[in-house]
């Protein structure tokens, strides 16, 4: 057995929703995303609710052709909190933890963390990869795609 050890990085975000908190939090769901998030795609595995809560499993599909298997690690509407944690076999593992909060202004200020490890050389090549600019760039697409729902009711183009 060889000797490895998983890289780690760590990125924060807060972004600005354009609507209060019970608006914003429903949309945070592997079902709810197909609705708002262009080219989502998932595959529900559990979820005794048919939508997000806590111990919920779906799977995403990956250009290499293996699935990331998700679980909602913490599913809290009361206080807008929810968490995820995925797997992309052999390549990274990663937390999700978003927390919401109403702004002055009836906005949602939502502060979104990402912890990303790798699980194998290929993992780790690709967490030196993920930079904050890269992070803030993913966080910017989703600020805007969720506001453009929120505003439209339709995905952005």
């Amino acid at each position: 057995m060889t000797e490895f050890r998983g890289e780690r990085i760590a990125h924060e975000y807060i972004q600005t929703n354009d609507a209060p908190p019970e608006r914003v939090f429903p949309l945070l769901c592997p079902v709810r995303e197909s609705e708002w998030v262009p080219g989502w795609q998932y595959r529900l595995i559990y979820s005794q609710s048919g939508v997000a809560e806590e111990g919920c499993v779906f799977t995403t599909p990956n250009d290499d052709g293996a699935e990331t298997t998700w679980t909602v690690t913490e599913y809290d509407p009361s206080k807008f909190r929810i968490a995820f944690s995925w797997v992309h076999p052999e390549i990274m593992a990663a937390q999700i933890s978003i927390v919401l909060s109403e702004k002055s202004d009836g906005k949602t200020s939502a502060r979104i963390r990402y912890t990303y490890t790798g699980l194998a050389p290929e993992g780790n090549q690709k967490i030196e990869t993920y930079d904050k600019k890269l992070f803030e760039q993913k966080m910017l697409g989703w600020e805007k795609a969720i506001n453009h729902y929120l505003q439209t009711g339709r995905k952005v183009e």
